[in-house]
């Protein structure tokens, strides 16, 4: 597609009616349906998906994601992208922002790991729960297992499978496995760490393992993993894991009020291993959520907790990104070659101060961006 006039060269626009083989018995697009066509349209980018009344042409905001892909080289060597160009004060904080989203991605392990020791030793719902407790539900009564056959029209031109489609498949038995604990339709209201791991190509044979790892009340976290076969591999019953995802659903009832989900009890150490992750998941999910849209829904951990220090990193960065990319501001002081701005903006005053240091410009980043030195140069840190 070529960009409409006013838009940059790197923006894309595609439009979809939905058809009634496009939605939910309840009559709204399928999640699904949505991710395939996501997935058709974004690479490297973000995606902002609305919706318009053809009536009233009012538009709503319905989901937001960003994709990253992988250039899959023609021989052994390494293809390098050139990189973008800004143009806009819009573009460089985009550009900004997904730096800092790819630092986060690289550091969640080790935040995810910190969180998971501290749910083992503080969370003991999970020891608490009684076999005799009728409100608690096992959560081996919500495993899902599904096959799908990889045909041409589910694959690109590289006979590779859609992501998109993928995703799909994995909506619909993770679906299933949600409705099974509340006996309900659930919608599906996130997804948290969709990874591939691996391609899979036409005529490979796809098994979706899903199963609820905890809930929260108003929600159910359910894992969902792929496994892939082809002819020889399913003989010998060798799997590849090319995909793993959590999805976060919700329920609801005729007049729309959100159903809460029973209690789960792991009965294996297994599934107590992901009870635990879905706690983890839960608290990185409320804290990021907190802290970037300062809303009510407040963590249940401390924000200033040392586990919260990459979520806390992204709000500072991408808040101060934003202030710095305003228009207006105005040098009041220069001294030893240090500058300090104002900015002035209804009721707020902001201070900007700039200093030039002797040291690379890398070397500073690389010092300020990782957390393990951080202890050398800020006191303040414990």
């Amino acid at each position: 597609m070529e960009p409409a006039e006013g838009q940059s060269s790197g923006q894309v626009c595609m439009c979809q009616t939905i058809f009634p083989e496009h939605a939910t018995h309840r009559g709204e697009l399928s999640a699904g349906q949505l991710l395939k066509w996501i997935d058709t349209i974004a690479c490297l980018v973000g995606v902002k998906v609305t919706v318009q009344d053809i009536l009233t042409s009012v538009q709503k905001l319905i989901s937001v994601a960003f994709s990253t892909y992988v250039i899959r080289p023609v021989g052994d060597e390494k293809v390098n992208l050139k990189p973008v160009k800004l143009q806009s004060p819009q573009d460089h904080l985009e550009h900004s922002l997904a730096i800092e989203r790819r630092r986060i991605r690289l550091d969640h392990e080790h935040v995810f790991e910190t969180l998971m020791q501290e749910s083992n030793m503080e969370d003991g719902q999970c020891d608490n729960v009684s076999d005799t407790e009728e409100d608690t539900i096992s959560t081996d009564l919500t495993h899902v297992q599904s096959i799908e056959l990889v045909l041409p029209p589910h694959a690109n031109h590289h006979g590779n499978t859609f992501g998109g489609q993928i995703m799909a498949w994995m909506e619909t038995v993770a679906t299933i496995s949600a409705s099974r604990l509340c006996h309900s339709y659930p919608t599906l209201k996130s997804v948290d760490m969709f990874k591939f791991r691996g391609p899979s190509t036409v005529g490979d044979r796809l098994v979706f393992k899903a199963i609820v790892n905890n809930t929260f009340q108003k929600s159910v976290e359910v894992g969902v993993r792929v496994e892939a076969y082809n002819c020889e591999e399913w003989t010998i019953g060798q799997a590849r894991h090319i995909n793993s995802a959590f999805l976060i659903f919700n329920a609801v009832n005729d007049k729309g009020e959100l159903l809460t989900f029973p209690r789960v009890k792991p009965t294996t150490k297994d599934g107590l291993r992901r009870y635990h992750g879905a706690i983890a998941r839960r608290r990185i999910r409320l804290t990021r959520k907190y802290i970037l849209s300062n809303k009510e829904d407040t963590p249940s951990t401390d924000l200033w907790d040392t586990s919260n220090q990459a979520y806390l990193s992204y709000s500072s960065v991408a808040t101060l990104t934003v202030l710095a990319t305003k228009y207006g501001w105005e040098i009041t002081s220069t001294l030893d070659n240090i500058k300090i701005f104002t900015h002035e903006e209804s009721d707020t005053l902001s201070v900007k101060v700039e200093m030039q240091v002797r040291i690379p410009s890398n070397l500073a980043f690389f010092l300020l961006s990782d957390f393990r030195l951080r202890r050398q140069w800020d006191k303040h840190y414990l």
